[in-house]
């Protein structure tokens, strides 16, 4: 009920809701420095306070920010643990401001039940964070089945981000760093393998939010329809259900969007499930306010996309994590 009236305070003063943020705290910068993997994405990690957080938030007129652990997953569930509780009381300090969703130490699927039962029973989660793959453990995969029931049985969102794919060219990794293209493939990768295995229609109550505007999903999808009776013929992959693993999907407008990109997503999905995201703090601010702008001036401008302005900045996301 009171995430219910917040957002609804949020959405009346169409204030945006912001479905794509990150959490860096100093506990988990650290545990990556003792690990050696402060570099694992090929990409040094941006510095992060709530206060700055909150004054660009003001400044671009974000009334709500969803926060998720960003990149590399640490390998301790205390780690994890002490990420949930940083995020649930920068919620708990900002009524209306913040909601979060929940990083689990995969890929031990019991130590992630655990920390999905508790974040979300307990701390006040507004979701789940799922990276696309963890140590090679992809989304998909057979032995995530009971993770996803459980994530079922409660009804969650689930937010998705790349991670490096694993195992990696590190040579190619470094001529092209991650997040210019792999991290889109990684995202269609970890996608297409929920889709093959029919895990979103198994588990209709969870709905997921794809990052990126989709990555390479609406040139992926038409291929893989086109493809599927060929490989049902050769028995490599069963029944797929499109409508229900397509249905359950949400996309974040996070990076290179664009009236001809929306256009495009439209093709698989409908204006009901984009959602506005920033990637707040790998972009400078200001950039971010300057991208915001944009997409409010074409979301205005452009006659097809402009009855779809509102439902884009807040109206989807408030009616999704209602």
């Amino acid at each position: 009920m009171v995430l219910s009236l917040l957002l609804a305070g949020a959405a009346s003063a169409q204030g945006i809701i912001d479905v794509h943020s990150h959490i860096i705290t100093p506990e988990y910068v650290s545990a990556l420095e003792r690990e050696g993997r402060l570099m694992d994405e090929g990409f040094p990690l941006p510095g992060y306070d709530v206060q700055t957080h909150l004054k660009w938030m003001d400044e671009a007129g974000i009334a709500t920010s969803v926060l998720t652990l960003a990149a590399p997953q640490p390998t301790s569930a205390d780690v994890v643990r002490k990420a949930n509780e940083a995020a649930a009381q920068i919620k708990k300090s900002h009524p209306g401001r913040f909601l979060f969703c929940a990083a689990l130490p995969l890929p031990d699927v019991d130590a992630a039940i655990r920390e999905a039962t508790y974040t979300l029973d307990t701390l006040g989660a507004d979701g789940i964070k799922l990276a696309t793959n963890v140590g090679g453990q992809y989304l998909g995969a057979p032995e995530l089945d009971t993770l996803f029931a459980v994530l079922h049985e409660r009804k969650a969102v689930v937010i998705l981000h790349p991670h490096r794919p694993e195992p990696v060219n590190r040579e190619v990794m470094a001529q092209t760093p991650l997040a210019m293209q792999e991290y889109l493939s990684e995202t269609t990768r970890a996608v297409a393998n929920m889709i093959s295995r029919n895990v979103l229609a198994r588990y209709r109550d969870v709905k997921v939010v794809v990052p990126h505007c989709g990555a390479y999903l609406p040139l992926a999808v038409p291929r893989m329809k086109s493809l599927t009776p060929v490989m049902q013929a050769n028995k490599l992959v069963g029944d797929i259900d499109w409508e229900a693993n397509l249905g359950a999907l949400y996309y974040d407008l996070a990076g290179a969007h664009s009236p001809e990109v929306i256009r495009m997503m439209l093709t698989i999905t409908t204006p009901e499930h984009l959602l506005y995201g920033s990637d707040y703090p790998y972009v400078a601010p200001e950039v971010l306010t300057q991208s915001l702008q944009r997409m409010k001036h074409y979301l205005t401008t452009e006659p097809d996309l402009a009855p779809f302005r509102k439902m884009i900045l807040y109206k989807n996301a408030h009616q999704l994590f209602n």
